[in-house]
């Protein structure tokens, strides 16, 4: 969505909050911030969005806030001919924004629905996080200070998360968050380790007094359990809590990924990472976790180019800059890899890698092996090149003793140790089987997660569907209400005594069709019917068209075409 710029953190988290709320409903394919906030902005047709992000609908809008009102319009289009299938436009009072958040939420999901075929909708989608509107802009900044992950910009979005606690002290949301901020802060030395723990655990101890529904619960103990214990099971357990909230969670999925790649299972791991991407296809970060995999699966070229498009996404994913460099090595690339590594810190370091890992000459190399063996590993390394240079340079010995060391330290670095091939000399070490055993077996884990949602349940029986079929076409054929164009789902399932989720399904099972087609089926009949009675012959296609109930030029072209095969003008031709 687009949004004032003079209210950028307002406008973004009120778009993330639709977006989050949207993914709550099984079925929908909904993606996920960074990739949709991919677009804001900037003048891109329409068609090159949906090939990117791999949908067939876009929701467009825009949002401004004046004082203590704001407006909110939005609009589904058709990636095919950039036709509208709806859009309107909502005006509110500031004080009023969760009810207009839910109902924009719900208002899209209809109309999806109502367009593409039955899904299960909740009654609401977004509830009322706080009752102060004041402490909820201050989340709301807190939050786009937060999603810039720097250590200054960490330390803003506390600043404003405490700001949004002292207006609303029953507010969870707001202490999850720095939860989160805190926790990331101490596990990246941003804060000083114990001063940042201890203000994490005072966060969750008060949020988990409020509300243990939100995904935020159980994520707040992945963290503890396996980065910092490397409890597998216990992470395992608690990511699946995650999940079972919001399946398409990408913190939750992210950790089940990388939870599978530190136990090796790849196969597992692979089902995450790709559902990471399907969910949020422009993310750098996802298709960095992508890349590892194939990458601890000894298949270089192919990490080697997801990678790389990691780094179109993100230059300055730092990581990602790592694993290039890593993959260049084991493919033996010189020239690529020189030009690759100019300019970056631990040059020296990456050409003595390079050359233990490719044979090549290393006696000019023997200070800095020296200086590697005889110091303490480096805590600020954001990968060990260190343990790397030592596991392969003949120090087996110091090499596999500054690896325990980190083991026992727990340091996220090398969690994946077992995968790492530059560490597979180490595996010859009696003793490196015993160094860290897995407490997760196999019986413990389920079936990942392959489906779009869960199955659609029979909420009507045959004998109930073919008694409503009956009265349906009864109502259509005698009171012809398609004639207006402002039919809703809500009017037809009130005239039937439904809900809208029983009505939707009886329209799809009774007649494999999905609301809007099946209304406008009826619609384009009394057209053709009234077309071609020469009594109207003064009147226009269009004009004749919206006396069938049509409300849009395009959709009635749109399904005229795809009915008939032929533009209406053609067939009015065709048919005199």
């Amino acid at each position: 969505m687009s949004n004032d710029i003079d209210n950028d953190y307002f406008c973004d988290g009120i778009t993330e909050e639709i977006i989050n709320a949207l993914t709550k409903i099984n079925q929908l394919k909904v993606i996920a911030r960074t990739s949709s906030f991919a677009f804001k902005g900037k003048d891109i047709d329409i068609r090159s969005i949906g090939k990117q992000l791999g949908v067939n609908t876009i929701l467009e809008g825009s949002i401004k806030k004046s004082q203590e009102r704001v407006r909110i319009t939005a609009q589904l289009i058709d990636i095919e001919d950039g036709s509208h299938y709806w859009s309107k436009r909502f005006d509110r009072e500031l004080t009023d924004i969760f009810e207009l958040e839910d109902e924009i939420s719900l208002a899209i999901a209809d109309e999806v629905r109502n367009n593409f075929g039955h899904f299960e909708i909740q009654d609401h989608l977004i509830d009322q996080p706080t009752n102060n509107v004041d402490a909820y802009q201050l989340y709301l900044k807190g939050r786009s200070f937060q999603l810039k992950w720097t250590p200054e910009s960490l330390g803003q979005a506390i600043s404003y998360y405490n700001q949004a606690i002292a207006l609303d002290k029953n507010y969870a949301r707001a202490y999850y968050a720095n939860l989160q901020c805190y926790g990331l802060s101490a596990m990246w030395g941003y804060m000083p380790y114990e001063e940042a723990m201890e203000s994490a655990i005072g966060n969750l101890l008060m949020a988990k007094e409020l509300d243990t529904s939100l995904p935020e619960y159980p994520l707040s103990y992945v963290g503890r359990f396996f980065w910092q214990e490397w409890d597998f099971k216990n992470a395992y357990v608690h990511i699946n809590k995650v999940l079972a909230i919001n399946p398409d969670h990408i913190d939750g999925l992210e950790a089940m990924a990388e939870l599978f790649m530190a136990l090796g299972h790849f196969d597992k791991a692979l089902i995450y990472a790709n559902r990471l991407i399907e969910v949020d296809p422009l993310s750098s970060n996802n298709h960095y976790t992508l890349a590892h995999i194939y990458y601890y699966q000894g298949q270089y070229d192919k990490a080697l180019e997801t990678v790389e498009y990691a780094l179109t996404l993100n230059p300055e994913l730092e990581l990602a800059h790592h694993l290039k460099c890593f993959c260049l090595i084991w493919l033996n690339k010189r020239q690529q890899f020189d030009e690759f590594i100019h300019n970056t810190p631990l040059i020296a370091e990456k050409n003595l890698l390079f050359d233990l890992i490719n044979d090549k000459p290393i006696e000019v190399q023997e200070p800095i092996i020296k200086k590697w063996s005889e110091q303490g590993y480096n805590e600020t390394l954001l990968v060990p090149y260190d343990l790397f240079i030592l596991s392969n340079s003949g120090r087996i010995e110091s090499g596999f003793s500054r690896l325990k060391e980190m083991i026992d330290q727990r340091r996220g670095q090398i969690i994946n140790y077992r995968q790492e091939p530059f560490l597979q000399p180490l595996h010859k070490v009696k003793g490196f089987t015993d160094l860290h055993g897995s407490n997760l077996s196999l019986s413990d884990i389920t079936s990942p997660r392959t489906d779009d949602g869960k199955p659609i349940a029979n909420i009507l029986d045959d004998g109930q569907i073919e008694i409503l079929k009956k009265e349906l076409l009864s109502y259509f054929n005698e009171e012809e209400p398609f004639l207006n164009p402002q039919l809703s789902l809500k009017m037809v399932a009130d005239v039937l005594g439904l809900n809208t989720n029983k009505m939707s399904f009886l329209i799809n099972q009774a007649f494999n069709a999905n609301f809007n087609d099946f209304v406008n089926s009826y619609r384009l009949k009394h057209f053709k019917t009234i077309a071609l009675d020469p009594k109207n012959s003064h009147l226009t296609i269009l004009g004749l068209a919206y006396d069938s109930g049509f409300n849009s030029k395009s959709v009635f072209n749109t399904y005229f075409k795809k009915i008939e095969g032929v533009t209406p003008r053609a067939w009015m031709k065709a048919n005199p």
